[in-house]
């Protein structure tokens, strides 16, 4: 067994690797760049070696810089993580001629499977259901574009070295073929550097379903289930459980074996996830085969009670699995939900800066949290804006849902904007409790964008009887005075006005023993019970018997709560206040629309116009790049560009101008 091994990655992963390891009782050491001198990892590790600069091409992605420092410190293993150097045939190559072990398959396996052109012409004559598509390199965006049009619209473009959701662009048409060509082609170079590109068509409302495979150099070869991965973003992946709610068991063992097939004909060893795509009818095709540890392995995990890190490391020093096919059985329901450091009201544009809270939900048998992060870290425009992996489990999918829906209640995050809520609403909805899922499931729930989750039903009367809870309880505590008797109780009156989305709801309330009793003005009772004290900024309590976990924010004149995925502000005020609100006047926002505005910090990678240009609704007008993402900014009306005030190469904030409008 190794004595020590270096993890050649940062964050959550990094952080994964090491727990293992010393787990195993094997030493570790951690790599980091500028930006991360004060990580998490750094911190757990035993050892850390500084690589270079923030950006991760003069630092995590280059490999001399990391065989460096396993020359120096020493480490007679590398552990690659996912992303960065794991899929790099060249970095393994370096690593085995200076005698260090790479902690992976071997370099054939992922030459063959990390270019999905050759793997998919692999995967075809081992008798690997595949999507049709053109098997060769694009030339440019005119051959794309007629690639496109011979395959039938719509078509997937898809970087060859890809992963991860970089380098993906669908078509619908000519026009998106070759945009989508150039802008894969960009984000396929940043992240891989490498920007082959090719095409396939295009699946529509398909789910996206992986299968776990484990292999060893003694032979043996299984596959341990699936992941259903079909919520996603841009297609990148946001919600995963194990099982997924479709597969039946012939299907699942059909998947299992194509996959085992494929791994046996590249002569795989480690862990490694074979990706298909699957329509209404259970037909599946493969995508790509991802030679490494997959971001949401921990469902696999929970689900199947194997630490797939600890495996990969006793199959690369050489040892023979104990698990066999026969062996590999379900116990119960897991999700996993990827908490990103982004703000779904302003399109998921990406945010940066202090986490000034961050409390994650208690962590148990049911619960998980893989994070590379602590309250005060920093959240940088270089990496992926991923916080943290929320895993939960459950006998069932119902029961794992719930302590999904609780979990997220509950984890506290300040300083920057998340997806927290977009989450809960995700979890709570309907649709997805159904299991009727696809991977066009976002964009059809929300096709205008996310607002939050609907704000009615059971889900208002806990926000009511809630606040007016918090209320009372601030305004007693607000309201005593040194010096008065201990059991002095200031008098709050009966009537209330609770006004939440511009709407009043007239309210009786009477105190109980540890809570409320509220009274709606139709007759319905809401009971609210809790130990809930002015300063906590998680409401833990019931609602009419029911268990509630809510997140509070003081306001000005109110309370800012989260909950199952709502975000609101409400107040609660006599009934003459209610009325005097009502006259107050509304703070207009400024006219922005002169003006393109940068949605997010980032890298102006391109300007598409120039001063004195008309430009129409639609045309895109600049391409902005932003945790390894390239976004395209485009007019939202017809106009004629004023003036330029940034140029590529330009490092932007939230909301700083890049050109305005006459």
């Amino acid at each position: 067994m190794f004595s020590k091994i270096l993890i050649a990655n940062r964050g959550e992963i990094a952080c994964r690797v090491i727990r293992t390891a010393k787990a195993m009782g094997i030493s570790t050491v951690a790599v980091y760049s500028e930006a991360d001198a004060d990580a998490l990892h750094v911190a757990m590790a035993d050892e850390a070696m500084a690589i270079g600069p923030a950006p991760a091409a003069e630092s995590y992605l280059v490999g001399e810089r990391i065989l460096d420092a396993v020359r120096h410190s020493g480490a007679d293993a590398v552990h690659p993580g996912y992303g960065f150097l794991s899929e790099n045939p060249g970095f393994a190559k370096d690593l085995i001629a200076m005698g260090t072990t790479f902690i992976g398959p071997p370099v054939g396996a992922i030459e063959a499977m990390g270019d999905k052109i050759a793997s998919k012409k692999l995967a075809m004559a081992a008798g690997v259901s595949s999507v049709p598509g053109h098997l060769e390199v694009l030339a440019d965006a005119d051959d794309a574009a007629r690639v496109a049009a011979d395959l039938g619209y719509p078509v997937m473009l898809k970087a060859s070295a890809g992963g991860g959701g970089k380098g993906m662009r669908v078509a619908y048409n000519e026009a998106e073929a070759r945009e989508g060509f150039t802008s894969a082609v960009n984000e396929a170079k940043a992240s891989f550097a490498d920007d082959r590109i090719f095409a396939e068509k295009f699946v529509e409302q398909p789910r996206h379903i992986e299968i776990q495979v484990l292999a060893d150099g003694h032979g043996n070869c299984i596959y341990l289930g699936e992941r259903e991965c079909s919520i996603q973003r841009r297609h990148q992946k946001v919600i995963e459980e194990a099982p997924s709610p479709f597969l039946d068991d012939a299907t699942r063992q059909a998947m299992g074996e194509q996959a085992v097939a494929l791994a046996r004909a590249v002569d795989y060893r480690s862990a490694g996830t074979v990706e298909f795509i699957v329509d209404s009818d259970r037909n599946f095709y493969f995508l790509e085969m991802n030679t490494r540890l997959q971001v949401e392995h921990p469902v696999t995990e929970m689900v199947y009670g194997v630490d797939l890190v600890e495996q990969m490391i006793r199959i690369a020093a050489g040892e023979a699995m104990t698990l066999r096919q026969c062996d590999v059985q379900a116990d119960g329901w897991a999700i996993e939900c990827r908490l990103y450091a982004e703000d779904p009201r302003r399109n998921f544009m990406p945010s940066i800066g202090r986490l000034v809270r961050c409390q994650p939900p208690l962590q148990d048998q049911s619960v998980r949290v893989d994070t590379g992060v602590v309250e005060g870290s920093e959240i940088t425009i270089f990496y992926d804006p991923m916080i943290a992996k929320l895993i939960t489990k459950g006998p069932d999918r119902a029961a794992a849902i719930h302590a999904m829906a609780g979990a997220l209640d509950s984890y506290y995050v300040r300083g920057i904007s998340h997806n927290l809520s977009f989450l809960s609403a995700l979890i709570n909805h309907p649709r997805f409790a159904d299991g009727h899922l696809t991977t066009a499931f976002i964009d059809e729930e929300y096709p205008d964008g996310f607002a939050g989750a609907p704000r009615d039903g059971h889900i208002l009367e806990r926000l009511i009887g809630v606040s007016v809870l918090l209320h009372r309880r601030q305004a007693r505590r607000d309201g005593a005075i040194d010096g008065q008797l201990a059991d002095y109780r200031p008098s709050l009156g009966a009537d209330w006005v609770v006004s939440l989305d511009e709407a009043d709801h007239r309210v009786t309330v009477e105190d109980v023993e540890n809570g409320v009793d509220v009274t709606l003005d139709d007759g319905r009772l809401i009971a609210v019970r809790s130990n809930w004290r002015p300063g906590r900024g998680l409401f833990r309590g019931t609602v009419d018997g029911r268990d509630v976990i809510m997140q509070t924010d003081p306001r000005a004149d109110g309370y800012r709560l989260q909950h199952a995925g709502v975000d609101a502000n409400i107040c609660v005020r006599t009934p003459r206040a209610a009325e005097l609100a009502a006259l107050m006047l509304v703070k207009v926002p400024p006219d922005t629309s002169k003006y393109l505005l940068c949605p997010m910090p980032g890298l102006m990678v391109s300007l598409a116009v120039s001063e004195g240009e008309d430009v129409k609704a639609g045309q895109a007008l600049a391409v902005v790049e932003a945790m390894k993402m390239e976004n395209i900014l485009r007019a939202e009306r017809d106009g004629v560009v004023a003036t330029l005030n940034a140029a590529p190469g330009d490092s932007l904030a939230v909301d700083d101008i890049i050109l305005e409008f006459e």
